[in-house]
């Protein structure tokens, strides 16, 4: 694939859902999210909802054993992780997600969609920003932080605020130049290294 065909591929999206909750408001938050991603050109968008999927605690040594959603995560060229906040951190099931794959991971982009009372998600956001970098990736600076989003509850699902719809237009546009960029930088080492 030459450069030129790679900055104009699609970018893949994998849109990882990370509450596990019976009862949980993701599933208005992803449904107003992928609406929003429909609308923007040149995305193909993957949702991966961690609800869905089964991974062990630890069952098997983490980070090279293929699971489920491996070959999902690898496609990828960008991450978008949705993530609530709970008791000050991210869901556990994400955690465990993260730690399963590794290379999966590696020279690509991570944009956050975070929730909850009050801090709109930043505690559990600024704690991921921690732990990707660990597995090579590229947190992005820009984040979509949805404040009590259960108070925007209508008839017809979420409804997102201007703001919101603003901050993940940016968060948008930020993820989609480090995906393009690392897809480029990836081609250009396998390219190099063949």
């Amino acid at each position: 694939m030459s450069t030129e065909t790679t900055a104009q591929s699609p970018i893949r999206l994998a849109v990882i859902i990370g509450s596990v909750r019976h009862e949980r408001f993701a599933d208005a938050i992803t449904g107003w999210l992928l609406t929003e991603l429909a609308a923007i050109d040149g995305l193909e968008v993957d949702p991966i909802d961690l609800a869905d999927i089964d991974l062990p605690l630890q069952g098997t040594q983490p980070g090279g054993t293929e699971t489920v959603i491996s070959a999902r995560l690898h496609a990828a060229d960008a991450y978008l992780v949705v993530t609530p906040e709970y008791n000050h951190s991210f869901p556990a099931a994400l955690k465990n997600a993260i730690d399963w794959h590794f290379t999966e991971w590696a020279y690509k982009p991570v944009a956050f969609v975070g929730y909850g009372a009050g801090s709109g998600g930043i505690r559990a956001i600024e704690q991921l920003r921690l732990i990707f970098p660990e597995l090579r990736a590229t947190t992005i600076r820009d984040a979509v932080l949805l404040n009590a989003p259960w108070t925007r509850l209508g008839p017809n699902g979420y409804e997102g605020t201007e703001g919101e719809r603003a901050a993940l237009a940016g968060t948008m546009t930020e993820l989609g130049w480090w995906a393009r960029t690392l897809r480029a930088g990836r081609v250009a080492a396998q390219a190099s290294a063949s």
